[in-house]
């Protein structure tokens, strides 16, 4: 099986810039292109928040028409700079986005990893919270099948990235209480979040927590105590999970026009001048 991963997409109408810098909206077409080219393709694409820049239903509506040309199974996740509503309201054929209750959290089953969807969002606010109900939730998806390989997707990771800005609005709240149920659950081979705008890893709850670069702009790498809120315009990037041999593996990817490949044999020897 292998997982596509993107996210914080921050879409802006078109000719907006977000943070008089950035067209977010011209990033994404080539992202979605390079998804559709890769080989082999992947059984589906989790998109991990912050879909659009102010969650208004104008930008879910451009982001729908931007999205329209993949050709992968998707998965939506808020995060915070979204809007739960307008999201459910602007895809309606992903039934999975309106819920009896007030979070988007899902689980996705048809495939060989199963994976659980857990909403961080606390509207207005730029920080992350998981409540009680919404880790009882959790807990009550991992106790249905407790044997199967099980992949956690949310906005805001649950560790200290160390970049001091985005900690101050990281998962403030249910971290601690995440990282212990999190640790009675073995089968849970990853957690992938977005929000950093960076490739991240860290050890949680005896597992592996991860985050996606960004499809536009990425946060600057500044882990001074007093780093100021930055970003930069390194080259978008991707995620690639890929479950074999009962394990799994992540490779990031990059977006941009680079030399190569190039081999590095020729006639069986290495090639050497």
């Amino acid at each position: 099986m292998l997982i596509a991963q993107i996210s914080d997409l921050h879409i802006r109408l078109p000719g907006q810039k977000a943070y008089r810098v950035v067209e977010t909206d011209a990033y994404l077409p080539p992202v979605v292109d390079a998804l559709n080219r890769l080989d082999p393709r992947p059984d589906c694409v989790v998109i991990t928040g912050d879909l659009t820049d102010f969650g208004r239903p104008a930008e879910y509506a451009h982001l729908r028409h931007l999205l329209a040309p993949l050709q992968l199974p998707f998965f939506l996740l808020p995060g915070n700079h979204d809007d739960r509503q307008a999201l459910a309201d602007a895809f309606p054929e992903h039934a999975y986005l309106r819920t009896d209750g007030p979070f988007v959290q899902y689980a996705v089953e048809q495939y060989p990893v199963r994976i659980l969807a857990l909403d961080t969002v606390v509207p207005f606010k730029g920080h992350g919270a998981l409540c009680a109900e919404r880790l009882q939730w959790l807990e009550t998806e991992l106790a249905r099948e407790p044997g199967r390989p099980t992949l956690i997707a949310m906005h805001h990771p649950p560790f200290k990235t160390g970049i001091a800005h985005m900690d101050a609005i990281g998962l403030l709240s249910g971290a601690p209480e995440l990282e212990a149920l999190v640790g009675r659950h073995p089968n849970i081979e990853r957690i992938i979040c977005g929000h950093l705008h960076r490739t991240i890893y860290a050890r949680f709850g005896g597992t592996v927590a991860s985050c996606c670069p960004g499809t536009a702009h990425q946060i600057a790498l500044d882990l001074r105590p007093a780093g100021p809120s930055a970003f930069v315009m390194e080259p978008p990037g991707y995620q690639l999970h890929t479950w074999q041999g009962g394990a799994l593996t992540t490779h990031s990817a990059v977006l941009g026009e680079f030399p190569g490949p190039y081999p590095f044999h020729e006639e069986g020897a290495l090639i050497d001048e």
